[in-house]
């Protein structure tokens, strides 16, 4: 069954319990321009859907103790240089909750204790194959959302192969830092952390803790990359690094759980007990969003071939695929009847309309059956019974319990019942009867990942979890394995 939006419950340490909640009623706050159109539609059959822009919503701000700040208080409306002793009010959270870990230095001679006062709440940043999040802890949605891609001049830095897509005329390319959630190229990913922290946030990074998201296949090498990317290229005071499989459960309140990851570059099915990933019992698949909105300008085109839409701009595609698209629960069955295809039209602009039909369904149907694009590897429900199979029998049941659903792909009208179906499926033909998946989908499941980096950061007692540029100039960036591991 799903379960949608209510507090969990659970336990972070012996005799303490914790039940977290987003239900808080918003406060009015000055938003500002969005950089990414994250609305959708939701029209019937026949509906007609045509580009709109997205209204903002008012947010709110707390400090790293957990506490809200009066927005009248020192640093502006904005907010952006709000410190620790402004005013307060509503806690987001209540104290105690801990991702606590033991930390050593490199040598292991002591442990390490530490509180700091880092003078500035903690940037969150949320690195995504298709678009990168980036706000300020305690707040709810993401100042800015950015295309992780950008232009770069072809003959101005070393091309290494996979590295760029396609060239562009007027002697530019487009860079993919992050191809299917690992960094290919980092001197892209630094000019993408660029524009995000000094031109979105406008911020100086060497006053700003980070911290940043880690796709759960990412090599171990890649966060040693990435703590010298910060703090030597960006001079942060503090970073920290956590898996987006534990920020999407945290974002639900819950450490231990089954995330199930469908982004726009890879999806993942990654199992978390209390706080841990077990990379062993870790799936992923590169089918993603990208691949889907490949594939629908495929079946568009074979199924309109006059009307040029192998011209039309990437984004259309993408705008299209949120708003007409949608995931069929019997997609053999409605594929042989015509009845069922639910023609939809969608506006292209200057009076111009496309009718599609079956394209409706079938465009998010590799995420299930990756076959259909000749691929040979499962179905997301398969890897996320893989993923149960894999654990103790004794930590099998509690984390079905949790199955919390992250990602922009996770979106499509259907989804969820989809999902729930075939995963009880697969515990039923492979002899889990008793098995049954508890499916945890929030309405802002888009950005789950960042929502839970901006939950946690907040906390007053996670301010003794980052690594700072001291213990980075001590012990070197090998130390990322034992601080955040």
């Amino acid at each position: 069954m799903t379960h949608t939006a209510a507090p969990t419950f659970f336990s972070v340490s012996k005799g303490f319990g914790l039940a977290l909640s987003s239900s808080t009623p918003a406060r009015p706050e000055e938003a500002g321009p969005r950089d990414h159109d994250e609305s959708r539609g939701s029209a019937g059959p026949g509906g007609a859907w045509s580009l709109q822009p997205r209204t903002t919503k008012p947010s709110r701000r707390w400090d790293p103790a957990g506490a809200e700040v009066d927005p009248g208080a020192e640093g502006g409306a904005s907010g952006l240089g709000r410190s620790h002793e402004q005013k307060r009010r509503r806690p987001l959270c209540p104290k105690g909750l801990s991702l606590s870990r033991k930390v050593a230095s490199a040598s292991r001679s002591r442990r390490v204790r530490r509180r700091h006062s880092l003078g500035h709440v903690a940037v969150v940043v949320d690195l995504g194959s298709g678009f990168t999040k980036a706000g300020f802890a305690g707040e709810e949605e993401p100042r800015i959302v950015l295309k992780s891609s950008s232009l770069v001049p072809s003959w101005d830095r070393s091309v290494q192969p996979g590295t760029l897509g396609c060239e562009l005329a007027g002697g530019v390319a487009r860079a993919h830092p992050i191809k299917h959630g690992v960094v290919v190229d980092w001197e892209a990913l630094e000019g993408l952390w660029q524009r995000l922290l000094v031109g979105g946030l406008r911020v100086l990074p060497e006053q700003w803790p980070v911290l940043v998201s880690n796709s759960p296949s990412s090599p171990p090498e890649d966060r040693e990359k990435a703590a010298e990317l910060l703090f030597e290229a960006l001079a942060v005071p503090a970073c920290h690094m956590a898996s987006t499989a534990l920020l999407a459960l945290c974002s639900s309140g819950a450490l231990s759980g089954l995330a199930v990851e469908a982004g726009a570059g890879v999806c993942h099915a990654t199992p978390i007990y209390g706080s841990h990933s077990w990379h062993k019992a870790t799936f992923r698949q590169d089918v993603a969003g990208s691949t889907l909105s490949r594939y629908l300008r495929d079946l568009l085109v074979t199924a309109c071939p006059n009307i040029g839409v192998q011209a039309l701009p990437r984004k259309t595609i993408t705008q299209l695929k949120k708003r007409c698209c949608y995931v069929s629960l019997d997609f053999e069955g409605d594929l042989r009847n015509p009845a069922r295809h639910h023609p939809a039209s969608f506006c292209l602009g200057k009076g111009c309309y496309l009718r599609i039909t079956s394209e409706r369904f079938c465009c998010p149907e590799p995420i299930f059956q990756p076959c259909l694009l000749g691929q040979s590897e499962p179905g997301l429900a398969a890897l996320a019974f893989q993923a149960l199979q894999k654990m103790p029998p004794t930590l099998r049941t509690g984390l079905a319990n949790t199955v919390v659903l992250a990602g922009g792909s996770t979106l499509f009208p259907g989804f969820i019942q989809r999902l729930d179906l075939e995963l009880e499926g697969q515990c039923r033909r492979h002899g889990y009867p008793a098995l049954r998946p508890r499916l945890v989908a929030n309405p802002g499941r888009g950005s789950a990942v960042w929502t839970g980096g901006s939950m946690v950061a907040s906390l007053g007692s996670f301010q003794c979890d980052w690594m700072t540029r001291a213990m980075y100039q001590e012990c070197g960036s090998r130390l990322v394995h034992e601080v955040f591991n």
